[in-house]
């Protein structure tokens, strides 16, 4: 349809905190060569599909820029930087490994979605809030192909505003699973307010 807004959501390619085994979060990890070899693989079967799109739009983290860059170099399409795609603000569990992170701020055995995560950490309510905020940019952005490359915890945000789906205590209800690479491609029709899920790829995990 001639109003229609196609939207791609990609996870980043695998990072060095994957392999550190850490809370990622806003802990600025790279990407490792897997994560770039990740990358150019999937631009180049996207080319090869005949994948066309207007910007990639990337969170400010360099496992997401880094991505967008590799598909912006295969794809031909400039990068744009929106800080509203970064990742969750995980606050003081940025960098920790699990064990670490449980003995020094233990998870409660109930946390209402307005209770933000230690240190600076960001709420669900936060983190949706600004999700929103971030689709609602897209879809103000009109008629066009738009690709983002971020993180599952904010893509994740993004989806459920789509769905309706509001924050509940212990991030209860849907998640979509995005592993390296992963990515869900949607179609709005602002005419219609209707959102159409086209194709899902969980990715490699």
């Amino acid at each position: 349809m001639g109003d229609s807004i196609d939207v791609t959501l990609v996870r980043h390619g695998r990072s060095r905190a994957d392999d550190e085994g850490v809370h990622e979060g806003r802990y600025d990890s790279p990407l490792t060569d897997v994560g770039c070899a990740e990358a150019e693989k999937a631009g180049k079967d996207l080319l090869a599909r005949g994948f066309r799109c207007n910007v990639i739009i990337a969170s400010p983290l360099q496992r997401a820029q880094s991505t967008a860059k590799i598909l912006s170099k295969c794809l031909s399409v400039p990068v744009e930087i929106d800080a509203d795609w970064v990742e969750m603000d995980n606050g003081a569990l940025a960098g920790l490994t699990f064990d670490e992170a449980a003995a020094r701020h233990p998870q409660p055995a109930f946390r209402n979605p307005y209770e933000k995560l230690p240190g600076s950490g960001e709420s669900a309510w936060g983190l949706y809030a600004r999700a929103a905020r971030a689709v609602e940019k897209l879809v103000e952005r009109g008629p066009g192909h738009y690709v983002v490359v971020a993180h599952g915890g904010i893509l994740n945000a993004a989806l459920r505003t789509v769905l309706g789906a509001v924050p509940t205590g212990n991030d209860q209800g849907v998640e979509f699973r995005f592993g390296d690479l992963g990515y869900i491609s949607l179609t709005y029709i602002p005419s219609e307010h209707r959102w159409q899920i086209r194709e899902f790829q969980p990715g490699s995990f």
